[in-house]
C-alpha cells in the first residue's frame, strides 16, 4: 500500500491518497482544496483513482471533492447525517458540497484493487463523522489526533460521542495501528491509548 500525504490550505487540511501497490487503484481522502495539484500527484504516482471518500463534511475536507469525482469520473461517498447538515447549514462550516453518490455506514467495506476500506462510524466531531481502517492504517479525520480529540463545539458535535466512539471503537484496535488524522503528524493506537490526556 503507497499512503500519500498532501498538506491542503490555510488549514493544514491533510489529504490522503491511498494506492492498491499491486493494481494501483487508489482512493483520495478528504481532499480539502487545490484539486489540480492533488490530480497531479496522483498522475504523477501513477494511481487509478476510483473513489473520493470523506471522514465529515467540514469545508476545510471537502474543497476539491467535486473537482476530483468530475475529473476522474469517480463517485464520492459521505455519511448521510453529515450530507443532511451540509444541506441545512446556516454557519459555513460544512460544505459547500452537492449531493453525494452514495453514504457510508458503519461497518460498510469500500474496496480498490486488493485492498478495502472498513468505514467505523465516529460521530461527536460531526453528527456523520467516520474513520476508515485501511488494513493496519486507521484514517480519523478530525475525530482523534495526535495527543488530541476533534472539536466539539461546532453544530452538531458532542463531546461525550466522541469520546465514547474512540473509547469503543478506535482503542480496541492493535496497538500497532497507525493513525493518520486529518491535521498534524501521525501517532498510533498504542501511543494514543499512553499518551492522550482526553482518554484517561
Amino acid at each position: 500500500m503507497i499512503i500519500k500525504t498532501l498538506v491542503i490550505g490555510a488549514i493544514q487540511e491533510n489529504c490522503y491518497i491511498v494506492i492498491d501497490e499491486e493494481t494501483m487503484e487508489a482512493v483520495i481522502l478528504d481532499p480539502g482544496g487545490n484539486g489540480p495539484e492533488i490530480s497531479k500527484v496522483a498522475d504523477d504516482l501513477g494511481a487509478k483513482v476510483k473513489y473520493v471518500l470523506l471522514t465529515h463534511g467540514h469545508f476545510d475536507h471537502v474543497g476539491a471533492v467535486e473537482y476530483l469525482a468530475d475529473k476522474y469520473k469517480v463517485p464520492f461517498y459521505i455519511n448521510e447525517k453529515d450530507e443532511d447538515a451540509i444541506e441545512n447549514d446556516t454557519t459555513s462550516v460544512f460544505g459547500p458540497l452537492r449531493k453525494a453518490d452514495g453514504h457510508l455506514s458503519e461497518g460498510d467495506t469500500i474496496s480498490f484493487g486488493k485492498t478495502s476500506a472498513k468505514v467505523i462510524t465516529t460521530p461527536g466531531h460531526t453528527p456523520g463523522g467516520v474513520c476508515f481502517l485501511i488494513e493496519d492504517k486507521l484514517f480519523t479525520g478530525d475525530t482523534l489526533f495526535q495527543g488530541a480529540v476533534g472539536r466539539t463545539d461546532f453544530p452538531g458535535g458532542n463531546f461525550e460521542d466522541l469520546i465514547s466512539g474512540i473509547k469503543t471503537k478506535l482503542l480496541i484496535l492493535d496497538d500497532g495501528v497507525e493513525v493518520y488524522p486529518g491535521h498534524g503528524g501521525s501517532s498510533t493506537i498504542g501511543y494514543e491509548k499512553m499518551r492522550n490526556p482526553f482518554l484517561d
